[in-house]
């Protein structure tokens, strides 16, 4: 009988947990510096090879995507399909995080003095977000669109931040190759398909020590976020409890009802096995709460282990993690709305309309790393009136909901994937072997 190989998902499962046991331990016998020391840098040196290869996969991948599609007028459909997709699931969770917020009304469990005390403890961080996006602001309402577009390709490509404008010259590139005559850019295709494979069997040999990074992430987060004593943080976190109660409420809506009811309407694909492949990548999300980090190994389970084409997924996928924010909008709404409870205001319903329209906008312009929503959400709470010294109150847990709301970014970029695959009859069927290795 043979030995049944352990999945890479529960391998990730089996690094993350031990990582918060020892995280918890090394805090309890003040080995804190220990852990950040000597066992942070694997994980960091982990999620610096997973965005290392970010770039050159969304170049290589999109130009090749594009360029296979033969058709602009192909290009613009699959656009169109993608985009209005990407925006519908990101106004329904905004709308989800809202009806929930004011259902559960979490602001009203937290108390003056505790109100008082986070200000004074977070004051800088909220005085950092607050400055970057009076920065974003003071730049003009079309400054996003422009932004887009590069001055520089090589200096787009020198940070991960600037996705969305190595997408645009990817798009701009592979569109170039439709057009020109076959035989002059046939040569070029088969370089980037060179390219994409190369890049995606990197992504095999990175993600050999995933369960090693994932530990090591999960570790010193525990080791950071507890400091020399445990009890301060379990304090904090008791404090905040129905606010993360909430953000988690709406992240587990949008996993386990609207994608699947989007997969029930759309598709004739499982969405129990679609989740089952997607799992290392939905770990990996977790662990080191950047969609953008994650993209390749997304990209891998979803052509590989769920069946959609190379031509949907390379074209899908990056778009995605650049535009498709549904977890991170979601958090918006109810950041925005729990500082207000918090704060004693209440906000009429234009003024939450606006949050959906604000907060929709800001996901399509948030980068897909740790932290940006903190930025984004400035930005929403000025287009309400608010304080926005009040991210002072949800600071001491937003790392820990980032990484679950990167879950749900990567989560439904990836459904998305499927159902615009299954669209354009680009979705083939995976054995169970496949799925699940």
């Amino acid at each position: 009988m043979k030995n049944k190989k352990l999945a890479l998902h529960w391998k990730i499962i089996i690094g993350m947990a031990i990582g918060v046991v020892v995280g918890l331990i090394s805090s309890s016998y003040g080995q804190n510096e220990f852990i950040i020391d000597w066992v942070k840098p694997l994980g960091t040196i982990f999620v610096n090879l997973l965005k290392l290869i970010a770039v050159p996969l969304v170049l290589a991948s999109l130009i090749v995507g594009v360029a296979s599609l033969k058709d602009v007028s192909k290009l613009s459909r699959l656009g169109t399909k993608t985009i209005s997709i990407y925006l519908s699931t990101t106004v329904i969770a905004i709308t989800i995080g809202l009806v929930i917020v004011n259902v559960l009304q979490p602001g009203s469990y937290l108390s003056a003095q505790k109100r008082d005390e986070l200000k004074a403890r977070y004051a800088t961080v909220a005085e950092s977000s607050s400055e970057t996006a009076g920065k974003v602001a003071e730049n003009g309402p079309l400054q996003p669109i422009i932004d887009i577009v590069p001055e520089n390709l090589f200096g787009a490509m020198a940070n991960n931040i600037n996705m969305l404008q190595v997408v645009f010259f990817a798009v701009f590139f592979g569109i170039a190759l439709i057009l020109i005559p076959d035989e002059k850019g046939k040569p070029v295709k088969v370089f980037f398909e060179s390219v994409n494979e190369i890049i995606l069997k990197l992504v095999d040999l990175i993600m050999m020590m995933a369960p090693i990074g994932v530990f090591a992430l999960l570790a010193s987060l525990i080791a950071e976020f507890a400091g020399p004593n445990p009890a301060d943080a379990l304090d904090l976190l008791k404090a905040l409890s129905m606010y993360s109660l909430t953000v988690v409420l709406g992240l587990l809506t949008m996993i386990f009802l609207i994608y699947p009811l989007m997969f029930k309407l759309f598709t004739k694909f499982s969405y129990k096995r679609f989740f089952k492949g997607i799992a290392p990548a939905q770990m990996l999300a977790f662990s080191t709460s950047s969609s953008s980090a994650t993209l390749p190994v997304t990209m891998e389970r979803v052509e590989e282990h769920l069946g959609v084409s190379e031509e949907v997924s390379s074209f899908v996928l990056p778009l995605g993690a650049t535009i498709n924010m549904d977890g991170t909008s979601l958090y918006q709404a109810v950041a925005t709305v729990f500082i207000a409870q918090a704060f004693g205001t209440d906000l009429t319903i234009m003024q939450q309309l606006t949050i959906v329209l604000t907060a929709t906008l800001a996901s399509i312009g948030s980068a897909g790393v740790p932290g940006a929503g903190m930025v984004m959400l400035v930005i929403v709470l000025e287009s309400v009136g608010l304080d926005t010294a009040g991210i002072a109150l949800i600071v001491a847990v937003d790392r820990i909901l980032d990484m679950a709301r990167t879950v749900v970014n990567v989560t439904g970029d990836a459904a998305v994937a499927v159902v615009v695959a299954h669209s354009e009859n680009q979705l083939h069927a995976v054995s169970d072997e496949e799925l699940m290795s």
